[in-house]
């Protein structure tokens, strides 16, 4: 299902883009510009009684410090609730570091580097609370495609990182995690604003 949809979002894009050439613009980023992009996400699943839905939103602002290196914040919002009625809301910023190769083209690719703090907060129907402290350093590539001068399609895919998630608590351990994701159902899909 989400190769049909993602097959289906790139299908529209390009020919939304496409469609979009005839006028003169010509896109792409340059030293100084500042951009603002971001995402939005809903996921719901149902199974008998059970269900559990999740929102996503993070908002990011960057500044192209040179004609290929872009440095930037980002805001991660995630609220949720699950099966067993357990509310969860994380919150969190990303400082990330970007280098282009292709940054004057309206088709541009990019890696990330980005580290990042939240915290997370678990609450139960009996009114338990769990509180988590968040740290991790990730890295992948992305691209963008320039629909008019000032607008873009993003999008990004982490495939290596590092994570650590530790209950908020004296004496607790921390959950280390240190991966590679090859797995393109990851693909984060936004849109992207230049200045």
């Amino acid at each position: 299902m989400k190769k049909v949809l993602f097959a289906a979002v790139a299908v529209f894009a390009f020919s939304f883009a496409n469609a979009q050439e005839d006028e003169t613009t010509n896109g792409g980023f340059s030293q100084g510009d500042l951009f603002v992009s971001g995402g939005v996400g809903f996921n719901s699943t149902k199974q008998g009684d059970a269900k559990s839905n999740e929102f996503t939103f993070s908002p990011s602002i960057g500044y192209f410090v040179t004609e290929n290196i872009a440095a930037g914040v980002r805001l991660n919002i995630v609220s949720g609730e699950n099966e067993v009625e357990t509310k969860n809301t994380e919150f969190g910023a990303d400082i990330f570091g970007r280098y282009y190769f292709t940054p004057a083209s309206k088709f541009s690719l990019f890696g990330e580097l980005a580290v990042g703090f939240g915290t997370e907060k678990q609450e139960t129907v009996a009114n338990v609370e769990t509180k988590y402290n968040n740290f991790g350093v990730n890295a992948g590539v992305g691209v963008n495609y320039f629909l008019s001068n000032n607008f873009a399609i993003e999008a990004k895919w982490a495939g290596l990182g590092y994570n650590s998630r530790k209950l908020d608590a004296d004496g607790a351990d921390a959950r280390n995690s240190f991966g590679l994701n090859v797995d393109l159902s990851t693909i984060i899909f936004g849109l992207t604003y230049k200045f």
